[in-house]
């Protein structure tokens, strides 16, 4: 039996719940619980609370930690609260012009599309591209083939860069059909063609390895692969795109802002140079103590002995649906999956079984103790780390022995 790279004790996991849906939401390792408990602690007794260790330690840490992680550097991270106030940051501090334009595949989570379309009254346009023949979103959604591996989703995107084009803007690993896109490859392009790449890594980040080159921004929340609390992410972001950014504005956003020698009415202040200019300000210290403590467990398990894990999972998993009626679908995401099409989240296509279908089918799954969730017409099943072979065996025994579902 392959043993789990994280040990499954560390979590508060049990016989009756198998999660196989930090897609959604991410369970918290012990370790988080306890420095959480720890910190509230402190602040019961404020005067316990140390401005060094605590109110600078930990920002200063978990930006440490958050660079490990994405390969980067310290001083490039922004904590943010969400996905979406890093990718705010990023669409409202660019240096916008009337015509400019906004690229991204069709049917993004909304965390990658609302920031765009709120520059419509600035004369930004936001443009969706679909990724593969008969891909379709909004209220289409449920109708729309699901991505095969003769797709290339890069070539279309990279085809509709377009003059006007400014930001191409996607998501690492789609929420809901799980494909995941490969950056190196369209980061070239947007770099030939001066056009910013920015990424919502939330889907993938805590179980792939990361390359950031390429990349001018990288967003993501806390809450789903990275095992921690919601309310509390980080943004990375290249020194020479950030310098064009407008700084948020914080007071913690200029030069010495905690240097109480000076006064803090002094406003002749530059703004920081590196990634703390975007930050809204004071972090949540509460949460950073728990994102720290997954962070840490995440970093020295490491990223590709996680990838590595989850791969041998789903194609276990997919193995084992061969004979069922899931056989063409397991098939599809078979090649998807020897193609290095895909992220952690399995994406099982409802074949026409509609939206009653998958509920029945995840009713069912409840029932069972199996925990998956339903996006758009995929039912999601997304493992971690933390999974074994036999929660993939329950999976399949669950997936076998329902019905409803077209082959």
């Amino acid at each position: 039996m392959n043993t789990p790279p994280l040990n499954p004790a560390l979590f508060h996991l049990d016989e009756a719940h198998l999660w196989v849906m930090h897609c959604a939401e991410g369970p918290v390792p012990r370790a988080g619980m306890r420095a959480v408990r720890a910190f509230m602690l402190k602040e019961l007794r404020p005067w316990e609370m140390s401005w060094e260790g605590d109110f600078q330690g930990l920002p200063t840490a978990l930006r440490a930690e958050a660079a490990t992680l994405l390969g980067g550097r310290a001083e490039d991270i922004s904590l943010t609260p969400t996905t979406s106030s890093g990718l705010v940051t990023v669409a409202q501090g660019f240096p916008w012009e009337p015509g400019d334009e906004v690229l991204a595949p069709l049917g993004e989570f909304p965390a990658n599309a609302w920031p765009w379309l709120a520059l419509r009254a600035r004369g930004v346009t936001f443009r969706e591209v679909p990724l593969w023949e008969g891909h379709r979103a909004g209220a289409g959604a449920w109708l729309s083939e699901p991505p095969r591996v003769p797709c290339d989703p890069e070539a279309r995107l990279i085809e509709a860069l377009g003059p006007r084009t400014r930001i191409l803007t996607l998501s690492w690993v789609r929420f809901q059909d799980g494909l995941r896109l490969d950056l190196q490859r369209l980061g070239r392009a947007c770099r030939e063609r001066g056009v910013h790449l920015v990424v919502d890594g939330i889907q993938g980040i805590g179980t792939l390895p990361l390359d950031l080159e390429g990349l001018s921004a990288f967003a993501t929340g806390g809450y789903k692969g990275l095992l921690a609390p919601e309310g509390l992410g980080f943004l990375w972001t290249e020194a020479a795109f950030r310098q064009s950014l407008a700084p948020s504005g914080s007071w913690l956003s200029v030069e010495e802002a905690t240097e109480f020698s000076r006064p803090s009415t002094d406003l002749d202040r530059d703004w920081l140079p590196d990634g703390r200019a975007l930050e809204p300000g004071g972090p949540n210290l509460l949460l950073a103590s728990a994102l720290l403590e997954s962070l840490r467990l995440l970093n020295g398990t490491g990223m590709p002995a996680i990838a590595d894990h989850v791969t041998r999972l789903q194609a276990r998993l997919l193995a084992a649906l061969e004979g069922s009626t899931w056989r063409q679908e397991a098939r599809r995401l078979e090649r998807l999956l020897e193609a290095g099409r895909l992220g952690p989240i399995l994406a099982f296509h409802h074949g026409g079984g509609g939206p009653d279908a998958l509920d029945r089918l995840l009713k069912v799954g409840y029932r069972q103790g199996v925990f998956a969730s339903v996006r758009e017409g995929y039912l999601r099943v997304a493992f971690h780390g933390f999974h074994t072979e036999a929660d993939a065996d329950r999976v399949a025994k669950w997936l076998d022995t329902s019905t409803g579902t077209a082959s």
